[in-house]
């Protein structure tokens, strides 16, 4: 669990050929943004799902389980081409937008919202005067909060680690995130501009990287716990 002698050494390599810096708080941005949009927009969105019964209702939820099964992979050239035909080609944009539709964390949340959201609570207010956000966000989110914060870690790790979107739709260097910063290093070390060093370096990178997720998970499980007994002891 020590750092050996060749820190300082790696360090320095890291930080000689790659812009962990840059790197760093592109993904935290990037990441950050993706989970606040997922968190709030997916809970409004399967409370809707919850709460309302309309016509189309059991086709919508059903059109969002259908999706859940086609990978992603399957319509990334789609979205690259739409991307530059909009102009967010090289932009960060199209990493953080598609955020807001996030179809697993919608399924999630419409199933913890009807085990944990009380239809009588949601009319009492109503009855008392308090218009659909207000209730929405001093009712629905409290209860609904275990939910988001467990989806919210997954969502944070999914993003922070993503490699695949971010190298097709980016291709500054002062625009790349973490992972794309490390991979860059591992490949001027297998062109031998530094072959004795990289591989230290570029494990120190992996470290940097492990660190943020590490933070998250450690103070959204500790939120999360205490979310979960609150939850308990109200009902």
């Amino acid at each position: 669990m020590l750092p050996s002698k060749y820190l300082v050494e790696n360090y320095k390599a890291l930080i000689e050929y790659a812009d962990i810096q840059s790197g760093f708080f592109n993904s935290l941005y990037i990441a950050v943004s993706v989970t606040v949009l997922s968190g709030y927009f997916s809970a409004l969105t399967a409370y809707g799902l919850y709460m309302y019964r309309f016509k189309a209702n059991k086709a919508l939820f059903s059109v969002i389980l259908i999706f859940m099964m086609v990978p992603a992979q399957l319509s990334l050239i789609g979205f690259v081409s739409l991307m530059i035909q909009y102009g967010m080609f090289n932009s960060h944009i199209p990493l953080i937008i598609p955020a807001i539709a996030s179809i697993g964390t919608v399924f999630f949340l419409r199933q913890y919202a009807s085990a944990t959201v009380n239809k009588e609570i949601i009319e009492s207010a109503r009855i008392d005067g308090a218009n659909e956000l207000i209730i929405f966000h001093k009712i629905g989110i409290p209860l609904m909060m275990p939910g988001i914060a467990t989806m919210s870690i997954f969502t944070f790790i999914g993003s922070w680690n993503n490699y695949l979107s971010a190298r097709v739709l980016l291709v500054s260097e002062n625009k790349f995130t973490l992972p794309m910063t490390i991979a860059n290093l591992r490949t001027v070390g297998e062109q031998g501009v530094f072959w004795r060093q990289y591989q230290g370096a570029v494990y120190l990178g992996f470290a940097f990287s492990i660190v943020p997720i590490i933070i998250i998970f450690i103070f959204a499980s500790k939120y999360l716990i205490e979310s979960i007994a609150a939850g308990a002891v109200k009902g």
